[in-house]
Parts: structure tokens; sequence; C-alpha cells
């Protein structure tokens, strides 16, 4: 019987078949081990129709029944006034966390989420669903409940951390629906702004670590937010907002003698920041400024014989790391994958509506 490390490094090349099959057992069935993350269902879903997407096999999805599954997840107010009651209605991310309402149809449990509304919305737009037939309305003008005075968002209306990736979320909702007055944008600005660190990365939070994924949500908000250009290394940057040279530096020294990204200093490189990581350095016109090659390699040290992408070398694929291996190879221009909107985190064509 042969071993993990066997099964993981025997292949020179990104198998893209093998990939696309892994992720279609993945939409037919979720193996036991994710019973645990049924909360997320949504967003795990995203993972396989997004990934499907960025590998050219979305044929095999049936896409209406996927949009009949997703708008399911959708909190409805009971009337327009509902809308000024505090809540969000967006959706909901999974089945256990979707409660029916009461008899008058008032939602007394709605657990609608930030992050599950994302993912919803980017799967519709994955799938062709026109999203002008969309309560859409309901969906931003709610938002605003979920944004604190400091620019910063809340997941949830109940409460929750307020960091990068809700502000990320949020501007992400805006752009896929057009629709941005549902955020305070010079809000989300200055709070952006103030996650900077005299590293020149961004923490979660003001004062926080730099961090990998919290830079990404960063200079990704701000590029859909239209604060800051595209490929912005090619322009001036002393105009810019923020210290775009500190912030490349920063980017820049988390390539490890791997070829990986690490999302901190004096971490192990890890599948997920190739994207992360990759996806800043596209924002900004840097990609060339990375080992290509090296990167590659990493990354290929961690694909799993029956397809799908590891965290670290040699170890299992789960389904997290395996969408942004695929996501990081995009990035690299892999021959057979689309390209990606590396703002959005799904293909160029679901982001233009092709």
């Amino acid at each position: 019987m042969k071993s993990t490390e066997e099964e993981c490094c025997e292949f020179e090349m990104m198998q893209k078949d093998v990939h696309a099959t892994f992720l279609e057992l993945m939409y037919y069935l979720l193996p036991s081990p994710y019973e645990t993350q049924e909360i997320n269902h949504l967003t795990l879903a995203y993972f396989v129709i997004s990934g499907l997407d960025i590998l050219n096999s979305l044929h095999s999805v049936a896409k209406d029944a996927v949009v009949s599954w997703v708008l399911s997840f959708q909190a409805q107010p009971g009337a327009k006034a509902d809308l000024n009651d505090g809540q969000f209605y967006g959706f909901h991310g999974s089945k256990t966390s979707q409660f029916p309402p009461d008899e008058n149809g008032v939602l007394i449990h709605n657990n609608s989420h930030l992050a599950s509304t994302y993912c919803a919305i980017a799967i519709l737009k994955i799938v062709g669903c026109e999203l002008s037939n969309l309560d859409s309305e309901s969906i931003v003008s709610s938002m605003r409940n979920l944004q604190q005075t400091d620019g910063s968002f809340i997941p949830i209306h109940t409460g929750g951390e307020t960091d990068l990736r809700f502000v990320y979320c949020a501007a992400a909702i805006c752009f896929m629906l057009n629709n941005w007055s549902g955020i305070d944008k010079e809000k989300a600005k200055a709070y952006i702004l103030r996650c900077q660190s005299y590293d020149g990365g961004f923490g979660l939070v003001p004062g926080a670590e730099s961090h990998g994924g919290a830079t990404y949500c960063a200079i990704a908000s701000l590029r859909l937010m239209g604060l800051i250009e595209d490929n912005i290394l090619s322009t001036s940057v002393s105009s810019s907002l923020i210290d775009v040279p500190l912030l490349l530096e920063w980017i820049l020294q988390r390539q490890g003698t791997d070829g990986g990204f690490q999302g901190r200093p004096n971490k192990s490189s890890d599948t997920c920041y190739a994207f992360w990581i990759g996806a800043v350095l596209r924002i900004l016109g840097g990609s060339n400024f990375i080992d290509q090659k090296a990167l590659r390699g990493f990354l290929l040290s961690c694909q799993y014989k029956y397809g799908g992408f590891s965290k670290f070398p040699r170890e299992d694929p789960d389904l997290y790391h395996s969408f942004y291996g695929f996501t990081a190879f995009s990035l690299l221009e892999e021959s057979g994958l689309k390209s990606l909107c590396s703002q959005l985190g799904i293909t160029q064509n679901a982001a233009m509506g092709l």
C-alpha cells in the first residue's frame, strides 16, 4: 500500500481532469469529515462550483438545480418595513441555521451571514443566474445594519467579530449586485487604511499583525470600491492611498525557500497563500516579481494523486486548500484553466457575466 507521500508526489504536472473528478464527487456527496462544517454548507458549495468553473468543468453541474438550492437559503423580510428592523436579510450558511418564520411570516431566528451571502451570490453568478431577478435591494439595504461606526462590519446582525474579512464580503456583494447603497465607502476606506501595519502588510483589525489573508481582503476591497487602480505598480504610486512600496516589500518576503508562500513571518508555506498573496500581487501588477517556477513546484508537492491539494506537502487534501490550489494555478496561467478575477475569487467569465 502506497504512503501519502508517494501518492502526493507522483506527478510533475497539474492534473486538471483528476481534480475535476475530485470536485464532481464533492458536488454529489461530501465525505463524512465535513459533517462538522455543515453550518458552512454554502461556502463548501462555493469551493466546489467555483473550482469546477476554474477547471473548465462546469458542464457537470445541474445549473438550474444549483440556483434553486442557493435561493432557498435567502432570508426574506416579511414586509419592506422590516428592512429597518436592524436585521440582515442575506443568505443562511446552511439549513441547520435556517428556521421557518412564525405564523405571521416574521423571521424569529434570522441567521443570515455576510460570508454566506458572498458565497451565494458568487455561485449564482458562476452558474449564469440573472441577478436582476434576485431580491438584491433587501440584501444591500439591510446590510447597512451591519456596518459599524468605525467602518468595519459584523457578519451577522446578532453580533460577532468585526474585521477586514467582512469589509471584503460587503464590498464584493455590492460589486456583484452593482449596488453600493449597502456600504459607506468612506468609512470602510478609513477602517481599511487603519489596518495597514508598520511593515506594510495589513492586519485583520487596526494594530494587529500583518497577515496574508487580511492583506488580500484590504487590497481587494479597495480595488472593488474603485479606490485604487488595477496594476498600480505600473503607474505613479506616490498618490496612492496605501504605502505600496512597503506593502510590496512585505509581500515579496512571504515566498519561502521551498517556493511556497507563508501567511506571516516565521510560518510554514501553505497552499492557500499562493492565492491570498498571489492575488494581491496580480491586483498590484507585481506577479512577475516572484519565482513562479518555484511556486509551481511547491504547489505540485501538495497535489494529491486522486485529486485535490493539501495544506502542506505530503498530506491529505481538503476542499479549502484544493480550491485555493486551483486559483493559484489559474493565477500562474496554467494551460486549460480559466482566467481568474483576482478581487472576486471567481473566473473572469463569471465576473463579466459571460
